[in-house]
């Protein structure tokens, strides 16, 4: 059976961050794909090093070649690939692990011919979360046109990585990377791909760490003439791909902005420094997770994994919702609560300590998500601590009830419980699942009778 997903990395000495890479790649919680290394002749241990994981893995396939640069190498790919869809990796950069089950969940959800999603750009040891669009939405192509038009240079239209395709429409209209152009070529290609798509799904969640540094077009060797040229080519297919999504009317309108992409620079943004808002440290953009639990043995180890398995899903839910993680657990606990309970009690259960829940029980009802009926439930001050009366609140049952403005957050949540079960329970016969929830039952009864 051939594998759902093709995942393309062209490989041109990389043997530095190749493992990075490929680690990355195998360690995605969807596994139904295949991994094509493409060894564009490096000079370097980069051949070796695909060579040794597609050993230890079938999934892997390696094909050394003479080099001929990465648009030939990924037209050679894609000839190879098997896969219904095709997703591009660079080598010096890496995956979050919900990555290919996040486009692809997305892609056969909604019905798209095109998935694209926002990406960490990597300088040093910061980075910066990148995107365009700005809320999930499913586009039509003249929508989407409308959004590339805006910002014609950045990084997010114009690249491979951040963005998943149907090899059926490729191969239905004949589509390549031009090997005569290493000057926005991978938006030639996706120009000439979204000619032929119906619907595109713009998804706002960063899903791909980029940190590759691209130098100038003269300094990899194109003379000043040939750049020119390229330039020529490349704004040629711009302007008839607007005359064609758009009517005159509509292109007469956006004209300057399509000749701004003459003047704009192909940037992807820089992270900023360390002292301006929106970069942060590498590493601290997600929610951590200790290496030495994760291997663990033992009752208390087996939770820490699962509730951080749960926490990362949601973490994904409170990325694309622009929330915190404290905001989405406070709707995933309420969603599935029967009674009234007490910050104390929901503190306890979502292991987050009671002043952040506040904080989020407070963002959520300004955001109209949520109505609570005693306002008391979020005084939390050390006056009132003092007094005594923060306790008693805390402890208090209190009703909240969640509002048709949650709805959208709720069915992401509904995902992220499904993607949980899914990894839970993969490699489980149909048998073994029902056995197991059997058993638990039959634990949780248990244990609630010692509880009681």
């Amino acid at each position: 059976m051939n594998p759902k997903v093709s995942v393309i990395v062209p490989v041109y000495n990389a043997q530095e961050k190749l493992r990075r890479c490929i680690e990355s790649i195998l360690r995605q919680d969807f596994t139904n794909f295949e991994l094509l290394l493409m060894d564009d002749g490096s000079k370097d241990e980069s051949g070796k090093v695909c060579d040794e994981y597609a050993a230890k893995d079938s999934r892997i396939y390696v094909l050394h070649k003479e080099n001929s640069g990465v648009s030939d190498t990924r037209n050679q790919a894609i000839r190879l690939a098997r896969g219904e869809y095709l997703q591009f990796v660079d080598s010096d950069d890496w995956l979050t692990p919900e990555a290919t089950g996040l486009l692809v969940s997305t892609m056969e959800k909604q019905g798209c011919d095109l998935v694209i999603s926002d990406f960490y750009r990597v300088v040093g040891e910061r980075l910066a979360h990148k995107g365009d669009i700005q809320e999930d939405g499913l586009l039509t192509r003249k929508e989407f046109a409308a959004y590339m038009i805006e910002n014609p240079a950045d990084y997010y239209y114009g690249v491979l990585w951040n963005k998943l395709y149907k090899k059926s429409i490729i191969e239905k209209h004949k589509l390549i990377m031009d090997k005569e152009i290493n000057w926005c070529e991978d938006f030639l290609f996706n120009m000439e791909y979204i000619r032929h798509v119906e619907s595109v799904y713009a998804l706002h969640v960063p899903i791909y760490y980029y940190v590759k540094t691209k130098g100038s077009l003269v300094s990899q060797g194109s003379s000043i003439a040939k750049t020119i040229q390229m330039k020529r080519k490349v704004f040629k297919c711009y302007n008839e791909f607007f005359r064609d999504v758009f009517n005159e009317e509509d292109y007469e309108k956006n004209r300057y902005q399509v000749y701004q992409f003459l003047i704009d620079a192909a940037g992807d943004g820089m992270v900023p420094p360390s002292i301006l808002p929106g970069s942060m440290k590498l590493g601290d953009e997600r929610i951590s997770i200790s290496l030495g639990a994760t291997e663990g043995a033992g009752f208390l180890f087996e939770a820490y994994r699962e509730r951080k398995l749960l926490d990362r899903y949601l973490e994904t839910v409170a990325l694309k919702q622009d929330m915190s993680l404290e905001e989405v657990k406070v709707l995933f606990y309420l969603s599935g609560l029967e009674i009234s309970s007490s910050i104390e009690e929901m503190a306890e259960i979502t292991a987050t300590k009671k002043s952040k829940l506040r904080s989020a029980i407070q963002k959520l009802s300004n955001r109209n998500m949520i109505r609570i009926q005693d306002k008391r439930i979020l005084e939390g001050s050390k006056e009132s601590s003092r007094k005594g009366e923060g306790k008693k609140n805390g402890s208090s049952p209190v009703t909240m009830e969640i509002l048709p403005e949650a709805e959208s957050v709720l069915k992401d949540i509904l995902w992220a419980k499904g993607q949980f079960y899914q990894l839970r329970y993969e490699g489980m016969s149909e048998e073994e699942v029902q056995q197991y929830e059997i058993l638990l039952e039959k634990i949780k009864a248990n244990v609630q009778r010692m509880l009681k």
